[in-house]
């Protein structure tokens, strides 16, 4: 069975149902670990077992009290609840369950708004003020601060680190609109980061990245303002094909790569030695795709302790194949955790039980199920009675 068997969650769910409470039914649905949220981004979500159901999370805040001397020009912003009540310190009191630390690390926009020329800018300038950069030196003081304040601070076991690189253009940012159809060619295009630290670091590395610049800003432009349309298909082999045939290119995108395995390492080297570090690559599917993020798997799983693979799909067959790849690509299910969630719109409680068996069988380290507060408790009752069987 597996080691790690743990549930994601706010600590506003947890302060709603009080700690002995929340404790209490995690151990019946058969977890021995919670990964509480230790800082996070905005959004609008429902809550169906809460006596308020939807939430507005305050945007970019921490959930933990956070120590000023080791962060430099980029600060965290404490949660407003914090002055109130320490989940995290409260959680890591309780014997009965190991404790992890959810960081949402570069994805933050109050942090952006408040600090943009560390945040990720496209070919023609424009701010992308949701992502911090990570080859910002600001930024990535910013995420290493992070880490090593709550796993020194905080009795805790671990920490699972999100969005340590660069984001896709589209992210489920607020109100995100436009009125011509998107493709994967022209997202990712946009998505490209030409800031000054970009150029300055991938400039070390011989990539002309000024040239690219003008190169994709120009592509986009004749796209813009063309009548074409890329279907789909077609757009994701243009885009295959750029990268195949434009050695700039291909050579940035590798760099990218090494500045948020380069990150990695450094937050490994921060934190305690005892303390388990875990990064998920991407919530981006297939999982390969993170490469795109700068989440190489075979060069971060050197320095991480686990990598958590969110297996987000609609069906068991895509989650199985999914997987299967990122097996393939490590040549090994060693230091892989999975994420599922039993739910719309992903599995069925059938296929959570077949995943699970699945699972096991592969021989990865651990299991957590995504998210504790926007579960139904039929789903609730699909994780206890899959790993009662399982």
């Amino acid at each position: 069975m597996f080691n790690w068997k743990s549930i994601y969650a706010f600590s506003w769910d947890v302060a709603e149902r009080g700690i002995d409470n929340s404790v209490a039914e995690f151990k019946t649905l058969g977890l021995n670990s919670v990964t509480i949220a230790g800082s996070y981004h905005a959004g609008k979500f429902i809550h169906p077992r809460s006596k308020s159901p939807i939430k507005f999370p305050e945007d970019g805040t921490v959930y933990f009290r956070t120590d000023p001397s080791l962060y430099g020009k980029i600060k965290p912003i404490h949660n407003s609840s914090i002055d109130n009540i320490d989940i995290l310190q409260d959680l890591g009191r309780n014997e009965d369950l190991s404790l992890n630390a959810w960081l949402v690390l570069l994805h933050n926009s109050n942090l952006g708004e408040l600090n943009q020329n560390d945040c990720v800018k496209n070919a023609f300038g424009d701010t992308y003020h949701y992502n911090l950069c990570p080859s910002s030196p600001n930024a990535r003081e910013y995420a290493i601060g992070l880490a090593k304040d709550v796993s020194t601070n905080y009795q805790i076991d671990g920490i699972s680190i999100e969005s340590p690189g660069f984001l896709p253009f589209v992210h489920g940012y607020h109100h995100e609109f436009n009125l011509v159809d998107p493709n994967s060619w022209l997202m990712n295009l946009f998505g490209l980061c030409f800031c000054d630290y970009c150029q300055q670091g991938s400039s070390k590395k011989g990539i002309k990245l000024t040239s690219l610049k003008d190169l994709v800003k120009t592509w986009i432009t004749e796209y813009l303002g063309s009548e074409v349309n890329y279907p789909d298909d077609m757009a994701e082999r243009f885009w295959l094909a750029d990268i195949a045939t434009n050695s700039e290119l291909t050579a940035f995108m590798n760099w990218r790569c090494e500045v948020v395995t380069s990150l990695v390492k450094e937050i490994r080297a921060a934190a305690p030695k005892d303390i388990n570090i875990s990064v998920i690559p991407s919530i981006g599917r297939p999982t390969a795709n993170a490469w795109y993020e700068g989440s190489n798997l075979p060069d971060l799983i050197k320095y991480a302790d686990h990598l958590e693979i969110c297996l987000y799909e609609p069906t068991l067959q895509r989650a199985m194949a999914d997987f299967f790849d990122i097996k393939r690509r490590l040549r090994s299910a060693k230091g892989l955790r999975c994420i599922l969630r039993p739910s719309y719109p992903d599995l069925t409680p059938s296929e959570v039980t077949s995943m699970v068996n699945f699972l096991k069988v592969q021989g990865i380290d651990g299991i957590s199920f995504y998210n504790w507060g926007f579960l139904r408790q039929s789903s609730l009752n699909y994780i206890r009675q899959t790993l009662n069987e399982v």
